[in-house]
């Protein structure tokens, strides 16, 4: 899954990407929204993938992982010119989440933070560049109807955009329309930006970080939060002893490193689950929506399972630890065969049968 992250200049974004990374992007003081944006994998850190490697001993062992995009500073007004270059924005449009950072520390460059003014900034930035995009597809629209190639597909087509219009003009993201079925379809290829999960991160300083509450509180009204020191954690991630790096995290009060609460958030924020699969060769972690069937895990997987599915050897992978192999799960009738209607459940060890 990929992760775009968007915030004004100066907000301390590249900070953050850094932090997450343990990587030495270039932090400037000054943005231009044309440069090409940073690019980082994060393996998800699960317990589970290395249970299961110490007991089926596999030549290799993958993780989960989550791509983040740290794209240029957001300066105010950049939507009515294109927020990005045009490589950028078909990057942001292909992520699955936005993450907008806002400060909430100060330096010598800028003024006393305003984390709410300056989320109400991004977000702005965001409905205009969506209301660009509908206006513009409106008015082709508009010219073929009027050279005779009107069809019932551009009237439906023209209707929905005229409500997404509204209801931009009326500070609202796209997301709060819950669009579903022909119209959700629809519109899928424009990649609206509004209509993508948003999460916040609050970039704090060391003197008050954990110190908050009420500002998380505010921004817990419309969306998830996190709050991170960015120096002091890009700082923590540059560190290699292990034992300094828990003395300095007790002492801050931070229980887990920042790519392990991001990875958290993330996948709370997309209603994500974990399953695995398992053998010799490979251990493995799979991303999949909660709520979703084995023929959509099959399909993550490769598409051929999908395609040729037959069934679905299933175990809990709490059964596989307690009773320490599939042998033994397999004797107290814990293994399932399931169907293609089977809704996946976090922790699932999945075997798919297929034939193609």
């Amino acid at each position: 899954m990929d992760i775009g992250l968007i915030g004004l200049p100066n907000s301390g974004k590249t900070t953050i990407f850094n932090s997450l990374a343990r990587l030495h992007a270039e932090v400037s003081s000054y943005a231009n929204s044309k440069s090409e944006p940073n690019r980082a994998v994060l393996e998800v850190a699960d317990d589970r993938v290395a249970n299961l490697s110490e007991m089926y001993k596999p030549e290799k062992a993958t993780y989960a992982v989550i791509e983040l995009i740290d794209f240029a500073g957001l300066t105010q007004g950049a939507a009515r010119e294109g927020l990005f270059s045009s490589s950028s924005m078909g990057l942001i449009k292909n992520t699955d989440a936005i993450a907008l950072v806002v400060r909430h520390f100060r330096d010598d460059l800028t003024e006393n933070p305003t984390p709410l003014r300056d989320l109400e900034k991004l977000e702005e930035e965001l409905l205009i560049s969506d209301l660009i995009i509908a206006e513009n597809r409106l008015e082709r629209i508009q010219k073929a109807c009027q050279r005779g190639k009107k069809t019932n597909l551009l009237e439906t087509e023209e209707k929905l955009l005229h409500r997404i219009i509204d209801h931009l003009s009326s500070n609202r993201p796209i997301r709060d329309l819950k669009l579903d079925g022909e119209p959700e379809k629809m519109i899928r290829g424009f990649q609206f930006l509004t209509q993508k999960p948003i999460m916040i991160i609050v970039n704090s300083d060391e003197n008050n970080f954990g110190t908050n509450a009420n500002l998380l509180k505010e921004i817990e009204k419309n969306h998830r939060v996190i709050e991170f020191a960015g120096k002091f954690e890009m700082e923590l991630s540059q560190l290699n002893d292990q034992e300094e790096i828990e003395l300095f995290m007790a002492d801050m009060g931070i229980q887990e490193s920042a790519k392990e609460r991001l990875c958290t958030a993330v996948y709370e924020l997309l209603g994500y689950i974990s399953f695995f699969t398992v053998g010799s060769d490979e251990v493995r972690a799979w991303s999949l929506q909660a709520g979703q069937s084995v023929i959509a895990a099959a399909g993550t997987i490769h598409t051929d399972l999908a395609r040729g599915f037959i069934r679905a050897e299933c175990i809990a992978y709490d059964d596989l630890m307690l009773y320490g192999s599939e042998k033994q799960v397999s004797e107290r009738g814990l293994r399932r065969l399931e169907g293609r209607k089977y809704i996946v459940q976090d922790g699932n060890v999945l075997n798919i049968r297929f034939n193609v």
